[in-house]
């Protein structure tokens, strides 16, 4: 006579529970990416020259401020288990004011030359993709799915904007190029990326990191253009009008993006090259 097991004095053992895997942190790069990631190169700039100058928290207190702010914002960004588009671009934001502030503090108030900071700042890119490459083998941006990669990655955007607002410093100020040629000058550079992508087939990687990097001296080009009064060779338009003229826009593109889900990755699409 076989005896049946008393379920109530032992309970079968639940099924262990597994977080879901986690997708991708990023966005999908689209034209819409780009238009973005330039306005906030652009606000990256204004809105630290606003901050410092305009309201007189001066560099040190904006820069406090504004770090303090991004630490909080990239808490949530690590927290979340997919791409989430106003956080996202929350951190891009600032992320690009801090970067701006890095580099000016360097400048401002410790006296490093541009041709110093802009070579620094290079370096310790290149010692960031070297590290994430070792680590994971990709410096794939469709495949932020773990937290390394996601610091990594971050890490990287940091750089890039540093680096950028050195370099846009040292054409339009120190090489006296001006800001509206400076914003010519880099507009070119990034064509000839694109160029060599889809005519060449350059590594697709490669042309989006340079990209990037090249996007941040536009933008700050194109802030510095607007807002610097007539006699520094601006339109201007000030910090204050340019920073808002450009959140506006950054919010409505991110609201209709997060209504239309137009830059979110399909699961699976990576070329080969990013893999």
């Amino acid at each position: 006579m076989s005896i049946e097991p008393d379920t109530h004095l032992h309970p079968a053992t639940p099924p262990a529970r597994h977080r879901p895997p986690m997708l991708n942190k990023v966005p999908e790069v689209t034209v819409f990416f780009w238009v973005i990631k330039v306005l906030c190169t652009t606000v990256g700039e204004t809105a630290a020259d606003l901050l410092n100058d305009n309201l007189g928290m001066g560099l040190t207190n904006t820069s406090y401020l504004m770090a303090g702010l991004l630490a909080v914002t990239l808490v949530f960004q690590f927290r979340a288990r997919a791409y989430r588009a106003g956080l996202y671009w929350l951190a891009v934001v600032l992320i690009s004011v801090v970067g701006t502030l890095i580099s000016d503090n360097l400048t401002d108030n410790l006296g490093v030359p541009l041709e110093t900071t802009t070579a620094v700042f290079a370096v310790l890119l290149a010692l960031t993709f070297t590290a994430w490459y070792l680590s994971e083998r990709t410096l794939s941006i469709h495949t932020i799915r773990t937290p390394r990669r996601e610091a990594f990655y971050w890490l990287a955007i940091l750089f890039t904007f540093a680096l950028g607002t050195s370099a846009g410093d040292l054409t339009a100020e120190r090489l006296d190029l001006g800001y509206w040629f400076s914003a010519v000058v880099f507009a070119a550079l990034i064509a000839a990326v694109a160029l060599a992508r889809f005519t060449l087939d350059f590594h697709t990687i490669w042309a989006f990191w340079i990209a990037y990097v090249l996007t941040r001296p536009l933008g700050a080009s194109m802030g510095d253009y607007l807002s610097q009064p007539h006699k520094d060779g601006g339109l201007g338009l000030g910090t204050v009008g340019t920073s808002v003229l450009f959140l506006a826009v950054i919010l409505g593109l991110v609201v209709y993006l997060i209504r239309t889900k137009r830059d979110v990755a399909v699961a699976g699409e990576v070329s080969p090259q990013e893999a």
